[in-house]
């Protein structure tokens, strides 16, 4: 009997098709030649230590998928096993896939941490502070569980000023990332809170596994608004809590942080007022004793001191203007008397006369000649005279 290559092919998928232990196997294997291709349907080797088989898991089963499948990860492939007819070629049709030893969901944990650490999503200085004094607290949890109670309860009593804006949204399950995401986006967009709580109660990874997600991871990331992560039980760690400006061990602790306790402030007021208060009254004591030391005890008793002390200035000055006077007057008489002694006037009194000649004081006879005029000054006036002749000490007498 002869058969086509294709009826072959169709007999033997037949044949393995109808055997039960191929049509549901688990096979543990680590990846080789992984690629997924832009169908979305993913390609791929599995193999071990002496042996290889080729697997493709359809786009409908690889969404599905919670983490990266890596070259190199030991994995273990659930589907079945069949042949593609064209080539011939017996492979495995994988449904479902998890890294072998460790969970799904805790590699794609890993995955997502490493690669948004790697872009800087939970670098210290991307923190925003929380304002000391929030006017509106915006809660983004489920409107029904225990956390929103827990919250609300806190920070009503720790700061009643502060309002509470509660956006429910699913907290876990399908579309709760979404909705998380979306309800942050919103407070953003509007402006409505001055700082958030994203966060629930406690449970099990899979159900915390929506603040693992890498939408609401970014929407974290990209908030304005400073965001305090409040998920789960304080040794529950999420991708939610890394990306948060601040992190709370659970929903009462992130009221606790978001708010200050009115109690604590008017503790410290009390305080400050005291304090204040001291201070004051020690100075104004201070002040108060320095006072007591001059004699001065109102406003007109120092008008009268400084009117004292101005008219003393006054007399002072005068006093000494006089005495200065009066020095410089002795002085004056004194050089006015010896002025007095040496001037040729006080000669002429005494029968002198001053001879000149062309408003020259004659001194010698050399200076004059027969003929000329000359000028006798005496004590009451001048005289006229005509030079007649002259005569030397030698001689006993002249005339003029």
């Amino acid at each position: 009997m002869t058969i086509t290559v294709t009826q072959l092919n169709r007999y033997i998928k037949l044949i393995m098709e109808k055997d039960p232990r191929l049509a549901n196997v688990a096979v543990a294997g680590e990846l080789s030649n992984f690629k997924y291709h832009t169908s979305g349907h993913c390609y791929m080797t599995l193999k071990d230590e002496t042996s290889s088989i080729r697997a493709v898991m359809f786009k409908s089963y690889a969404q599905r998928l919670r983490f990266k499948p890596e070259n190199g990860m030991k994995i273990i492939a659930s589907g079945k096993v069949s042949v593609y007819e064209r080539d011939g070629q017996y492979q495995l049709y994988i449904e479902s896939m998890q890294p072998d030893g460790i969970g799904d969901l805790h590699v794609a944990f890993e995955q997502l941490k490493a690669r948004l650490e790697q872009e800087g999503l939970f670098d210290p200085s991307r923190k925003k502070p929380v304002p000391p004094f929030p006017e509106r607290i915006g809660v983004v949890t489920s409107p029904t569980g225990a956390a929103v109670r827990d919250i609300v309860n806190v920070a009503t009593r720790r700061y009643p000023l502060a309002e509470i804006i509660i956006y429910p949204v699913l907290v876990q399950g399908e579309g709760a990332a979404l909705q998380i995401s979306n309800a942050i986006d919103y407070f953003n967009a509007e402006k409505a809170a001055d700082v958030l709580i994203v966060g629930r109660g406690g449970g099990s990874i899979e159900e915390l596994w929506a603040f693992n997600e890498e939408p609401v991871a970014r929407a974290i990331a990209r908030s304005e608004i400073p965001v305090i992560s409040a998920v789960g039980h304080e040794t529950d760690f999420t991708i939610a809590d890394f990306v948060s400006d601040l992190r709370a061990p659970t929903p009462s602790a992130a009221a606790e942080l978001a708010v200050p306790s009115k109690d604590e402030l008017v503790s410290q007021i009390v305080q400050l007022y005291k304090r204040m208060k001291y201070t004051v009254c020690k100075a104004i004591e201070s002040n108060r004793s320095i006072l007591s030391r001059f004699s001065i005890r109102s406003p007109m008793d120092t008008v009268n001191q400084n009117r004292i002390l101005t008219d003393n200035m006054v007399k002072h000055l005068i006093n000494a203007a006089a005495a200065y006077l009066d020095a410089r007057s002795k002085k004056l008489a004194v050089a006015a008397a010896a002025l007095s002694a040496l001037s040729p006037l006080a000669v002429l009194t005494r029968g002198y006369a001053v001879a000149q000649k062309d408003n020259r004081v004659i001194s010698s006879i050399r200076q004059v000649k027969t003929g000329d005029k000359i000028t006798l000054t005496v004590t009451d006036g001048n005289i006229i005279s005509s030079v007649t002749e002259t005569e030397g000490k030698e001689n006993a007498g002249s005339n003029i």
